[in-house]
């Protein structure tokens, strides 16, 4: 399990949406100095992102807790995000090929582009079905896994 601390802004009935923080963990690399992802990093700097997550315990504006995700979950959603749309765009563009040297069409360039955008778009239209699918699954989401501290908000200190 993945986990990230994350501080609880919204709460929309069944909804509840946090805020983390993206750290790098660059500080304690031997090789900060001359690391490209460390530029990086400080190009970007502590970005804060909303996630939508799933909790079965009631929860406040201002509750810290700790947020976590199945690694096997990451895995499956990246491969899905980045290898099926990949892979189709491939696959059209390979069949496209294969038609011109068939005699299909005359250009081979154009019949691969052809079909490999049209690939392109049936990954990008699985990816869409896939994602509404697995929308509300707790294998995919992220869930709260326990309540940390109770911070103030806005400065009125509710608990």
């Amino acid at each position: 399990m993945i986990e990230e601390t994350a501080q609880v802004v919204r709460v929309d009935g069944a909804d509840v949406w946090v805020e983390t923080r993206r750290r790098s963990t660059c500080s304690g690399c031997a090789a900060e100095k001359g690391c490209g992802t460390a530029a990086l990093s400080k190009v970007l700097g502590n970005r804060r992102t909303l996630v939508r997550v799933l909790a079965d315990m009631p929860l406040r504006v201002g509750d810290q807790v700790v947020i976590g995700i199945a690694e096997q979950a990451l895995v499956r959603g990246s491969l899905a995000v980045y290898a099926v749309p990949l892979l189709l765009l491939l696959l059209g563009a390979v069949i496209g090929d294969m038609g011109a040297g068939r005699g299909l069409w005359d250009n081979g360039e154009a019949g691969s582009l052809v079909l490999g955008l049209g690939g392109l778009a049936a990954g990008l239209l699985w990816l869409k079905r896939f994602t509404r699918r697995i929308q509300n699954d707790a294998h995919y989401q992220p869930v709260v896994l326990r309540r940390g501290a109770t911070v103030a908000v806005d400065g009125l200190g509710l608990q």
